[in-house]
């Protein structure tokens, strides 16, 4: 007969950015400003409650509150960690989808556990950054990492790079241990695909018009291989997602025990 299961544990406290400087060493850890006014404010955090502090860059502090006033939190420190990046690192080339599919993609991948996301003007792209629209477009898209990220308890913040041309994703291929195009006819099944267990794998996801011929040439020469996911056509904005989890399940980051 088998172990019992042990009980879980009740939900996991909430989750909350603050600079290094700020709760690397010492017992006492004040959280303050725009955090400090969500926790306090938003979120109605009081004493005696449990919550988490991170840098973004693997610093997870763990802390019960002590005093809470309008816009700050006292907090004791129970424990510190720090954990080390995850293996491998996930990067996702994501054309730029229409209206606000991107922010969604963003929000799905940052939860899934993506590194780095990089907007990509595909060559079919509807959605175009230019000027001041492209730099909004951006923060949003960087605001809605940073929410996500709090939110699925990361301790290292997904970056969102800045918008990437077709050259410069060509350039990035050559040196992943992994070079993932999505394609809904290509021949070979992601599922299938062996998954290092160090290094980098970076998928490109095309935009809803799918990749050109120049595009696809240009990454088979980077060394990058068409993989197909399902049966089913995916919006791009979901697409990056499947796929990662399709690697994530067979990868060390989801298949080593905790």
């Amino acid at each position: 007969m088998s172990a019992a299961s042990p009980p879980l544990s009740a939900a996991s406290p909430p989750m909350f950015l603050a600079p290094t400087d700020r709760i690397v060493a010492g017992d006492r850890v004040v959280l303050d400003g725009p955090e400090g006014r969500h926790a306090a404010t938003v979120r109605r955090v009081r004493p005696g409650e449990r919550v988490d502090c991170t840098d973004g860059a693997g610093l997870l502090v763990r802390c019960q509150v002590t005093a809470a006033g309008r816009d700050r939190l006292d907090l004791a420190v129970l424990e510190r960690d720090r954990q080390p990046p995850p293996q491998p690192r996930i990067v996702v080339i994501q054309a730029l989808p229409k209206a606000d599919r991107g922010e969604l993609a963003v929000e799905l991948l940052t939860e899934v556990g993506v590194d780095e996301v990089v907007p990509w003007a595909a060559a079919r792209c509807v959605q175009r950054w230019s000027g001041d629209r492209g730099q909004r477009a951006l923060a949003r898209w960087r605001s809605v990492a940073r929410e996500a990220a709090k939110q699925s308890r990361r301790t290292w913040l997904p970056a969102v790079a800045e918008l990437a041309s077709t050259a410069a994703v060509t350039a990035r291929l050559p040196a992943a241990d992994l070079g993932v195009v999505l394609h809904p006819n290509a021949a070979a099944r992601l599922a299938a695909a062996a998954v290092p267990s160090t290094g980098t794998v970076v998928i490109v996801v095309g935009p809803e018009g799918g990749l050109d011929a120049a595009e696809l040439d240009a990454f088979a020469a980077a060394d990058a291989t068409a993989y197909r996911l399902g049966p089913t056509l995916l919006r791009t904005s979901t697409a990056g997602v499947v796929a990662v989890a399709t690697l994530l399940a067979r990868s060390p980051r989801w298949t080593r025990r905790a």
